[in-house]
């Protein structure tokens, strides 16, 4: 089993999404050759991308494993389709979503296959729940989950909250503010 961080986003919005997200958790620890280290709690998001569409919820999940990066990202192209993921509109609704958002130290950057993930800095709904579980991992060419957290937290867009837990990065950013 390799050594190295790998950091899964997990997102759902239709069909119990708690409940898709829990049962997604579950099945990242049941892919070959793949330990789940932990998990943080699960957080209701405001949609991303399309506004006009059900509420998310999203959690971060840390992994070990001897996979290689694409054979990974294919172990969770299938537990998508198996839970009934169809991909028909980009940012739109979704059963569940699985996306590799860090792979320790590495970048990669091949077809199909960008690590770490080219819009995680944006993305509160990734970086409050990933702050949870690894607020000092350093994403390679991006710089800390905790500072990247307090700096994606907008005023004029809803804030993750959370379901399962009470850790999140506002904490962090209301210190950074003092």
């Amino acid at each position: 089993m390799s050594a190295e961080r790998i950091f899964i986003g997990i997102g759902s919005n239709l069909a119990d999404p708690a409940a898709q997200v829990s049962e997604a958790i579950g099945r990242l620890d049941r892919i070959e050759s793949t330990d789940l280290v932990a998990a943080s709690g699960l957080y209701e998001t405001a949609p991303w991308g399309i506004a006009d569409q059900p509420v998310f919820v999203n959690a971060v999940a840390e992994l070990r494993s001897s996979l290689a990066p694409a054979a990974l990202l294919n172990a969770l192209l299938t537990v998508e389709r198996d839970t009934g993921r169809e991909r028909t509109v980009r940012w739109g609704p979704r059963v569940i979503d699985l996306d590799i958002l860090a792979w320790g130290s590495r970048q990669i950057d091949e077809p199909g296959l960008t690590i770490p993930h080219p819009r995680l800095a944006d993305r509160d709904f990734v970086l409050v729940p990933w702050n949870e579980l690894a607020p000092d991992f350093a994403v390679p060419g991006v710089g800390d989950i905790a500072t990247l957290c307090a700096a994606t937290l907008r005023e004029d867009r809803p804030q993750p909250r959370p379901i399962e837990t009470v850790e999140a990065c506002t904490e962090t950013r209301a210190t950074e503010n003092d």
